[in-house]
């Protein structure tokens, strides 16, 4: 139960980084890779303190980005296919 909750708290740490990555959508490459370095840590840290366990930890931040990751694709393809 503790892997679910970490890995429900890091999707939403990432749609944070969504809505802060859309708000500063003219910034420079370098203060998103920053900003992505920041969010990624924070969701690491949170599961850690969930888990215990680094090993874990890794797993879940993983597949948590790659979640994220596989949704917002799929979501910014929905969007583009049905507005152009």
């Amino acid at each position: 139960m503790k892997k679910y909750v970490a890995l429900i708290l890091q999707l939403m740490v990432w749609s944070g980084f969504t809505l802060v990555e859309w708000l500063s959508g003219r910034d420079h490459i370098l203060a998103k890779v920053i900003l992505f370095s920041v969010f990624f840590y924070l969701a690491f840290l949170l599961a850690r303190m969930i888990v215990k366990s680094n090993k874990t930890t890794i797993f879940i931040t993983m597949v948590s980005l790659g979640a994220y990751a596989g949704i917002h694709l799929f979501l910014n393809t929905l969007y583009r296919s049905a507005f152009f």
